[in-house]
């Protein structure tokens, strides 16, 4: 099933090329068969689409717990008592 319109998770090609090269050492380490470019790729670009936006929603969820956790201490950063000049 594809990704929504705008979702689509992509490496810069450096990533892709090192993500790749990765993929082949893989192949060639722990199942001692070699594999070539368009293979890689193709595992590559399987993972993305598959188990990328799992791991995509787990960053956001993280993001948004640290965010969360940094609005409710607004109050206690940013307040600056009012009408103070008095006292």
């Amino acid at each position: 099933m594809p990704n929504k319109p705008g979702v689509t998770i992509k490496l810069t090609a450096e990533a892709e090329a090192r993500s790749v090269a990765s993929i082949k050492r893989f192949f060639v380490e722990h199942m001692d068969d070699e594999v070539g470019d368009l293979k890689a790729k193709l595992v590559l670009d399987f993972f993305l689409e598959e188990i990328g936006p799992s791991v995509y929603n787990g960053a956001v969820s993280d993001a948004q717990a640290i965010l969360q956790e940094r609005v409710v201490d607004l109050d206690g950063v940013c307040y600056q008592d009012e009408f103070g000049y008095w006292r």
